[in-house]
């Protein structure tokens, strides 16, 4: 064999190794691009992970829990009764220095067209008191009735006497609804269902 045909017979399976190599990369980078691709597009649409940065759910949530909020359903209904929501603040907490991005956590309490009133420490829902066993404590305010007008809701923290929420502010237009909160997965032993 001449030094020639060596050579070229060397060229020759290199080539292919190094096609290899560069097929595999561009594979791997296809791969990536997708993946990243997929989780924008859940985040975006389908689910996002959000940090709870107050006590103001407590003690169904607490400060540095870490839930799973589902955003597809309030495309088809409004949220429901009981439901713990993540909303854009209303504009009335807007005009007092909350940025549109700084999420709010709360439980939907009443619903378009409900009646809701505080009086002597129990939540009154068109006149019918609420049993309510996931409060950390009853509310040491009243609330006169209010009505809750259509394409709002009413919302109101389990911290009720620790929480900035539709008592103080009034409605929360059901547009700023984010998603439902439906899954704790930190920490760890206190991970599942909402």
């Amino acid at each position: 064999m001449t030094e020639q045909t060596k050579k070229s017979q060397s060229s020759q399976s290199n080539q292919p190794k190094n096609l290899g190599f560069w097929q595999q990369v561009w594979g791997n980078l296809q791969v990536i691009g997708i993946a990243l691709i997929l989780a924008i597009l859940i985040r975006t649409f389908i689910a996002e992970p959000r940090y709870i940065p107050s006590e103001s759910m407590f003690p169904t949530l607490e400060s540095g829990d870490r839930v799973v909020v589902e955003k597809i359903s309030y495309h088809f209904h409004p949220p429901k009764q009981g439901d713990i929501v993540v909303f854009e603040p209303p504009p009335l907490l807007q005009m007092q220095g909350y940025d549109k991005s700084q999420a709010f956590i709360k439980r939907t309490i009443g619903e378009s067209g409900h009646t809701v009133a505080v009086r002597d420490g129990i939540l009154y829902l068109d006149d019918r008191p609420q049993q309510e066993n996931y409060i950390a404590a009853p509310p040491n305010y009243n609330l006169p009735s209010v009505k809750v007008p259509p394409g709002e809701l009413f919302v109101m923290g389990d911290n009720r006497n620790n929480s900035n929420d539709s008592h103080i502010w009034g409605f929360l237009p059901q547009e700023n609804a984010i998603g439902h909160a439906v899954f704790r997965f930190w920490p760890i032993d206190r991970i599942g269902k909402i």
